[in-house]
């Protein structure tokens, strides 16, 4: 099990419309292919203008299947250009559970499925 942690740093200000876009467009199309979102974050406290999507997956095989798919969505193709002018940065982490934690990660992802 993985857990995949994107993390965009946003211009100072720019977080509402992020959020009206990816409320509106982005995230729609993502849940039609990526099959596990654990959580979208924003800090409060820390670095600011940070917003942390994590979405599960089963494998690296089964991630690079699914962002395949999305990619080649014309949905996901035309939501790109509107945010990338209010991200001043991206960051990618692949995570992998710790062996203790993978049973519990199990039915977590099985709950929101």
């Amino acid at each position: 099990m993985y857990v995949e942690e994107r993390m965009y740093t946003l211009h100072p200000g720019k977080a509402p419309e992020y959020f009206k876009h990816y409320g509106a467009d982005g995230l729609a199309v993502q849940l039609r292919h990526l099959l596990h979102l654990v959580g979208c974050y924003v800090t409060g406290v820390g670095p600011q203008n940070l917003v942390v999507p994590m979405w599960g997956h089963d494998d690296l095989n089964q991630r690079e299947k699914c962002h395949a798919a999305l990619h080649g969505d014309p949905a996901w193709q035309a939501y790109p250009p509107r945010i990338r002018p209010l991200v001043l940065m991206q960051d990618t982490r692949i995570m992998k559970c710790a062996p203790f934690f993978v049973e519990r990660l199990k039915k977590m992802l099985a709950a929101v499925r």
